[in-house]
């Protein structure tokens, strides 16, 4: 699941049925619970994550402070002595460290964006509201 998906899903789901509004606030507790269940699902996805981040970032440090193994090194070749102020530089410009980041980041745009369309979902019974009042008013009722 992208946030492309997400967006399209929510095109679909945001239109309001002028002609059913009394359908409409019925559709509000489905609605709730299908964003809310990708929602947790995206956010158990981010979590993950940020383990593997730490878990990550554990190994890079081994890897850049020299403590790791010899195999490790005969694999991927570090020549270069790191002092323990300078490894946040490190870190800053691996690449696993930063796509793991990218991905974080990802899921937290993602969550940013469910989380707006769930504020909306709770305050759709005031639209449909407002949309019967402008409907009584228009009607001369």
């Amino acid at each position: 699941m992208n946030l492309e998906f997400i967006q399209d899903l929510w095109d679909k789901d945001s239109i309001i049925d002028n002609e059913l509004l009394h359908n409409e606030s019925t559709k509000i507790p489905a609605l709730h619970a299908k964003y809310y269940k990708i929602y947790t699902n995206i956010l158990t996805l981010q979590k993950a994550q940020e383990t593997q981040y730490k878990i990550l970032k554990k190994e890079k440090w081994i890897y850049y402070s020299g403590k790791a193994s010899p195999e490790v090194y005969a694999e991927n070749p570090f020549d270069y002595k790191v002092l323990k102020a300078d490894l946040d530089k490190y870190f800053d410009a691996d690449q696993d460290l930063i796509r793991c980041t990218a991905k974080i980041e990802y899921y937290q745009i993602m969550l940013d964006y469910l989380d707006s369309i769930l504020k909306v979902i709770q305050n759709r019974t005031y639209q449909i509201k407002n949309a019967i009042e402008w409907q009584r008013f228009t009607n001369g009722l």
